[in-house]
């Protein structure tokens, strides 16, 4: 009771709670703009978080990404693009609702669906991590050898079709993590000669590289235009939900739950999550032959999944150092850079801190309800901005966070090679999640 109430004094600083309602702006903003991922989004916070203490830090990112994966709803539901991965699956159903002028349905039922979701996956969260932790404090080497292997081939497994391809971009990661001098002799391995590459690659640029500048890349080269946005009306988003939700209650309780699942799965994620959803939406459903013309029933369902994955993806990733997904991966190494090893250890030694990130995934889905409204009211300016306004500003801030981590061209230089890397893998159908999660070399199981 007293770590609790320690953390609640941790979360409602002044400074903590400012930095959360910025990072939420900032990634509704990146979530309803097509094409920029949550992931992106938190690639480009990394540089800010370094100059933060960890809790803000941490919270920075959980709330970025709660709202961007929310905010690619908006773009889907208005015009058939979905602004995240996660938010592809019900695309089709949410843009009928619109053409049918329901827009308001679509996005409202997205927007307390993932909140919903979001809530149940933290108290998951809450709930099994400690569960998990006490566990995990009984292991030996032994055991924390299996459960890396077991978080490698999951990561390499899950995040791709092709799991051949899925082996090759582990394999990658794991080569570009004995870059540098070895901890054990002390010799360099395949520096070639390079004085900056005996530290290793470093985190942050390559985290910047391999999924914001990437993204950036891949837009250019598809060169797809947005179009000019619809003049829809969109009403109350919240006008008659409360009925709908209550139709399909089972559905938000399942898409919950398979979404907590499957996220808490090594390289899984909510976009997995919600198209894994929707399909069970669709089989269960008494009205299969409605979907695909603007049913609300999938939407309700992916949707919840879609924010229960994220939360649950945190699990493995504070129990095990494992990361659920590309984001968790990059709050591993911002846990490390802070000195906030993930592992059952921090249960025992630091509680509050780890309490406090807890709340914050309460505080961050509590707050999509009001600023997800206030996204929906201003989708029409947010869409507008235009793309080649957009993508040297996002080019400028990776190339200045990628300088400022050690005040180096050298951070610049990792960054542009691997984000190349990350645009050709991605060109190719190799997924980028299982590389950057291993070559930062960082997040290893701690042993007792």
């Amino acid at each position: 009771m007293t770590d609790l109430f320690a953390a609640s004094v941790l979360v409602l600083d002044p400074q903590v709670l400012l930095v959360i309602l910025a990072a939420a702006f900032f990634g509704l903003f990146v979530g309803a703009v097509p094409g920029l991922t949550a992931t992106m989004a938190t690639a480009l916070l990394v540089p800010v978080t370094f100059f933060m203490d960890p809790l803000p830090a941490v919270a920075a990112i959980v709330a970025c990404t709660a709202m961007a994966i929310t905010a690619g709803d908006i773009p889907g539901a208005l015009l058939r693009i979905p602004g995240t991965p996660a938010s592809a699956a019900y695309t089709d159903e949410a843009y009928a609702l619109t053409r049918a002028g329901r827009p308001e349905l679509a996005l409202g039922a997205s927007l307390v669906c993932a909140a919903l979701g979001g809530l149940f996956g933290a108290v998951v969260l809450v709930v099994a991590a400690p569960l998990l932790a006490r566990i995990a404090l009984g292991f030996s080497s032994f055991e924390y050898f299996w459960l890396a292997a077991l978080g490698l081939t999951s990561a390499a497994f899950v995040s791709a079709a092709d799991r051949a391809k899925g082996v090759v971009s582990l394999m990658l990661g794991l080569f570009i993590a004995t870059i540098g001098l070895d901890i054990t002799s002390g010799l360099p391995r395949f520096t070639m000669g390079s004085v900056e590459l005996m530290g290793g690659v470093s985190f942050i640029p390559a985290m910047i590289g391999m999924f914001a500048v990437s993204e950036v890349l891949r837009n250019i080269t598809d060169g797809t235009a947005l179009g000019a946005v619809p003049k829809v009306n969109v009403g109350n988003p919240f006008r008659g939900l409360a009925a709908v939700l209550w139709r399909y209650r089972v559905n938000v309780l399942r898409g919950s739950a398979l979404g907590t699942t499957v996220g808490a799965l090594p390289g899984a994620g909510g976009d997995i999550a919600a198209w894994i959803a929707y399909a069970n939406a669709k089989r269960f459903s008494k009205t299969p032959e409605k979907f695909g013309h603007g049913h609300a029933e999938g939407i309700v369902e992916a949707g919840s999944a879609n924010n229960s994955g994220l939360s649950s993806a945190w699990v493995p990733a504070m129990v095990f150092g494992i990361p659920g997904d590309a984001v968790t991966a990059i709050a591993i190494g911002v846990l490390f850079m802070k000195g906030l090893n993930p592992g059952p250890r921090i249960f025992v030694e630091q509680p509050a801190m780890l309490y406090a990130i807890f709340i914050t995934f309460f505080l961050a889905n509590l707050l999509l309800i009001p600023l997800g409204w206030m996204a929906i009211r201003a989708a029409r300016p947010i869409l507008a901005v235009p793309r080649n306004l957009l993508l040297p500003l996002i080019l400028i801030f990776c190339v200045v966070g990628a300088f400022a981590i050690n005040n180096t061209v050298f951070g610049i230089a990792v960054m542009l090679v691997l984000g190349v890397l990350a645009w050709l893998m991605e060109s190719s159908g190799y997924p980028v999640a299982p590389v950057p999660a291993r070559c930062s070399g960082s997040h290893r199981p701690e042993r007792p």
